[in-house]
């Protein structure tokens, strides 16, 4: 169970939180469980829509790593990468959990 809350900007609609969450709980079972490739791939390209900068998906990137210690940035990266039906992250791919 999360001790830490997910990052999200009030502003959005209540759709777009959900689309956000649906991100931050995809990144928490690509490191607790694994998670189909194409189905993260689907969710961050709905995050991506609703947070289409760069700069302001790293921001809430590093944001969601500080509480939860998972990394978007390294599951996005061995999403795209792998070959594999299935993300799963090593518990040496991220340092920071509480």
């Amino acid at each position: 169970m999360q001790d830490y809350q997910y990052p999200i900007d009030l502003d959005w609609t209540p759709e777009e939180m959900n689309t956000v969450v649906q991100l931050w709980v995809a990144v928490e079972m690509a490191y607790e469980k694994g998670i189909r490739k194409d189905e993260f791939l689907t969710r961050y390209l709905h995050f991506k829509e609703v947070v289409p900068s760069k700069g302001e998906e790293k921001r809430y990137g590093n944001a969601f790593e500080k509480e939860s210690g998972y990394s978007l940035y390294q599951v996005v990266k061995m999403a795209r990468e792998t070959e594999r039906d299935m993300v799963k992250m090593s518990p040496t791919q991220h340092g920071k959990r509480k």
